[in-house]
């Protein structure tokens, strides 16, 4: 095929923050025209990167890499001629995304019956914080309460069973859920192309955190008591542990093939005499005694920097990750080889942005550009609808646009 493959369809971002916003991020990625509705005053995501204990730049990162390329319409959808806006934009609109809780939904005329009405067709695709049905279903939530914390994400990790619950970093789990939300939004765009129907398609912030944590949430639906996870010093493997070199720099060791890597894993450290040690000469032993070969091994990588860890480590071919701090970030190779960072384009405010983790042979990505300020293309939009010039100013005077 010629061109990139959401080339021609249009999508409505109609909703607020990370989670839902960044599955029509993905769209734009791959060529959709994604237009961004938001509310007089506009998204209050805007001001989350200039919150206390936040990274301070000129210009606001956090909504620059989840709504670049958007186009921006400020409507006030509480008025009639503002909704008449939004019909007149659903006419030729393939995917209406929304977030908001569902009494505003009812209350602003955004449900599924109230826009399928405008467009048969219609891909409806919401996303809320604990499920379209039961008790919680209009209850707000953010990643961190309805995903990290619900999960039991939180209690797990943690540094000792005796620590505080862990924080979540900002939006670490809107981004995964925003793709969930994206893959049934594709999902409903292959039933239409077959069926010629609309679909209403859904995700959540409470059921990604049980996907997220699964291997402990099976563990509990099939009974099982779990084990609080010790901190590292106590950790069931030593061979799979975290540790800190001379420079202060920490790697995560994972010999998960043990009995295949044990003795590569000895030459690599070059300490032979730890086989012949009754207490690590076998798997089980050395499970049995993991406290005492992490106390070892801590004495061990303590004796080289990160950088000469790397190299030996690699030559044995170990399995090993390197724990990155937020400034090595940038400088890391293999985020731009994965396309996990992309070059953006004229005129934004940084020359590097965030590649969406969705990648197709022989699909070029858009060339990421600015995200739109508070209605920014209100008249560019409304012109293409067929409003005039006139028509446009009395809304604008009215309150109904911005």
């Amino acid at each position: 095929m010629t061109g990139r493959i959401f080339d021609g369809l249009k999508v409505i971002d109609c909703a607020s923050f990370i989670a839902a916003p960044v599955a029509a991020t993905i769209m734009g990625d791959f060529g959709a025209d994604v237009i961004k509705i938001e509310a007089p005053g506009g998204d209050p995501y805007r001001s989350l990167s200039s919150g206390p204990g936040m990274p301070n730049l000129d210009f606001d990162y956090a909504w620059f890499a989840d709504n670049r390329s958007k186009r921006g319409v400020c409507l006030d959808l509480k008025q009639d001629t503002a909704q008449d806006v939004l019909h007149r934009m659903l006419a030729d609109t393939d995917v209406f995304i929304t977030n908001f809780p569902f009494p505003v939904r009812e209350k602003l005329k955004l449900r599924y019956e109230d826009l399928v009405k405008f467009k048969p067709d219609l891909i409806y695709a919401s996303l809320t914080a604990y499920g379209e049905d039961g008790p919680e279903a209009s209850k707000t939530g953010f990643d961190s309460t309805a995903l990290w914390a619900r999960s039991g994400l939180m209690d797990m990790i943690k540094a000792s069973p005796e620590s505080a619950p862990a924080r979540s970093a900002p939006g670490m789990g809107d981004h995964p859920t925003g793709t969930a939300l994206f893959a049934s939004i594709a999902m409903a765009l292959y039933k239409r192309e077959r069926t010629r129907e609309g679909s209403y398609v859904s995700s959540s912030l409470v059921a990604n955190g049980a996907w997220w944590n699964s291997f402990y949430v099976q563990a509990a639906l099939g009974g099982a008591d779990i084990p609080p996870r010790p901190h590292r010093d106590e950790w069931f493997n030593a061979l799979a542990n975290h540790y800190r070199c001379k420079d202060d720099r920490w790697f995560s060791l994972a010999l998960v093939n043990e009995l295949r890597q044990i003795d590569k894993f000895i030459a690599a450290i070059d300490r032979p005499d730890l086989l012949e040690d009754p207490r690590f000469a076998t798997q089980e032993a050395r499970k049995q005694n993991a406290a005492a070969l992490t106390k070892i091994l801590d004495g061990v990588f303590v004796e080289k920097d990160w950088e000469e860890w790397q190299q030996i480590l690699e030559d044995h071919g170990i399995t090993f990750g390197v724990i990155r701090k937020m400034s090595d970030i940038p400088d890391d190779r293999t985020f731009t080889d994965a396309g996990g960072i992309v070059a953006s384009g004229p005129g934004t405010p940084t020359d590097r942005t965030i590649g969406s983790p969705v990648f197709m042979r022989g699909q070029e990505k858009t060339t990421p550009m600015s995200a739109p300020s508070v209605g920014q293309h209100s008249d560019e939009v409304l012109a293409e609808l067929g409003f005039s010039a006139d028509e446009i100013q009395t809304m604008r005077g009215s309150g109904a646009l911005q």
